[in-house]
């Protein structure tokens, strides 16, 4: 298959990703509510598809996971959010099976270089 050609099911796939994070919640009586509710979710389906290609590549059970997996193994997150002279702090159970899998994401992600 040529670079940049998607099939049949990999076009499947990514309606399927896009109808989970909120197309399905579709028509509205608003022409302006429905675009701006397609772009939200279209959105919402690149930054998945990003996140994935540049936080969870050395977690391949989770890069190609479906969303609903994603949402419940790493936004779900059994944590502490707490702040000290400025700084936060999140504390994660260790016993959480996913702990390792975020902390890995996390380093990713603060590690991206910044846009300039």
């Amino acid at each position: 298959m040529r670079r940049g050609v998607l099939n049949h099911a990999e076009v499947e796939d990514r309606v399927k990703a896009i109808k989970q994070v909120g197309l399905s919640l579709l028509p509205s009586k608003s022409w302006q509510l429905n675009t701006a509710w397609v772009l939200a979710a279209r959105l919402a389906t690149d930054l998945d598809a990003w996140t994935r290609l540049l936080v969870l590549h050395d977690t391949p059970e989770l890069a190609a996971a479906e969303l609903e997996t994603i949402r419940m193994k790493l936004n779900h997150l059994p944590g502490r959010l707490t702040a000290h002279a400025r700084r936060r702090t999140l504390h994660l159970d260790r016993t959480w099976p996913w702990a390792a899998a975020f902390t890995t994401a996390w380093q990713h992600a603060t590690r991206l270089p910044a846009l300039t």
